[in-house]
């Protein structure tokens, strides 16, 4: 055999397996991501201890397509099309760009999505409780921004200026809440607020420039797929321009930046792996109400904050459930 046709039949023989299990049967589960695989890793693995969980181990006795958008969201429609064309048992959807996109896409199947907005205002569900063709986890974190600052504040009692990161490509009027709910808490504290848009890398360079032209002493970001996927840049900045800064999970922390406060995302997908098990094995999504996350938790990464000279407060000490050493 000439090389290029053994090269061509290996190529066709490494596609076939998955092939050949979906025709044998086994469910196929399309999978969209806001997000890119390597940051996400961890996070997917825990969705595949959810399917586990409840009787499905991918590569055994499912088929899982992943399409990934990479935090680029004006890739999803043409993602969730191709997906669709895949006809695949059940749809997962990670991130509210990509619901919104699975949602827009009229896949004939149930969907299971994990999303930070409202689903009944976004148009996902009916109702948290009867759903419908829809279910799956209410990540909030974005009505803690509030709360977030107040953390911050506590760390850095010195900050009077604080930068805010949005991206407007998440969904404008989410931007402006989460703007509007910082302000309120801004105000409340003392404190002022310099808010900068950022959809791309380039933009995320530039306007932590901004923000430190007009001084700020603390960073808080919008909890965003989009800059979950980009948190290596945003640390790095950070961790370069000696920037305090919240987060919305304990990714970014673990990863070196100073804090964060919200539900575990690697809980909330082994949540969303529990819900596709389960309608896999025959349950009607109507009849699984939309989850939501009951425990908070505040990651420190105390050896940031000896590098930035900053002492972790008694009461932080105390409320803070995981410390990074």
């Amino acid at each position: 055999m000439r090389r290029r046709d053994f090269i061509r039949a290996f190529a066709v023989a490494a596609g076939l397996p998955a092939i050949a299990r979906a025709q044998q049967g086994q469910p196929v589960l399309g999978f969209l991501s806001t997000r890119s695989p390597e940051e996400a890793q961890t996070h997917t693995n825990a969705f595949r201890r959810g399917l586990e969980e409840m009787g499905y181990a991918e590569g055994r006795n499912v088929v899982v397509e992943y399409r990934w958008a990479k935090g680029d969201y004006g890739q999803l429609p043409r993602l969730a099309a191709d997906l669709r064309d895949r006809r695949p048992s059940l749809v997962v959807a990670a991130g509210d760009p990509a619901a919104k996109a699975a949602k827009a896409a009229n896949f004939p199947v149930p969907m299971v999505f994990v999303v930070g907005e409202d689903p009944v205002q976004a148009g996902l569900v009916k109702s948290m409780n009867r759903p419908g063709m829809a279910t799956g986890v209410n990540f909030f974190t974005g009505d803690l921004g509030g709360k977030r600052l107040a953390l911050l504040c506590s760390m850095v009692p010195a900050a009077q200026v604080l930068g805010l990161l949005v991206n407007p490509r998440f969904g404008a009027e989410a931007a402006e809440e989460h703007k509007q709910s910082i302000a309120a808490a801004a105000r409340t504290l003392g404190r002022e607020i310099r808010v900068q848009q950022a959809s791309t890398d380039a933009e995320i360079d530039s306007s932590v420039a901004e923000l430190l032209k007009a001084g700020i002493s603390g960073l808080i970001v919008q909890n965003d797929p989009f800059f979950d996927s980009r948190r290596e840049q945003i640390l790095r900045l950070s961790a370069r321009d000696r920037l305090p800064g919240i987060f919305h999970i304990r990714e970014f922390p673990a990863g070196g930046g100073l804090m964060s406060y919200g539900a575990s995302l690697s809980d909330t997908y082994r949540q969303l792996g529990a819900y596709a098990g389960k309608i896999l094995r025959g349950a009607k999504p109507d009849e699984l109400p939309v989850s939501r996350p009951t425990k908070f938790e505040l990651v420190i990464n105390t050896r940031t904050a000896k590098t930035l000279g900053l002492a972790v407060p008694p009461s932080i000490l105390i409320e803070a459930d995981e410390l990074i050493e």
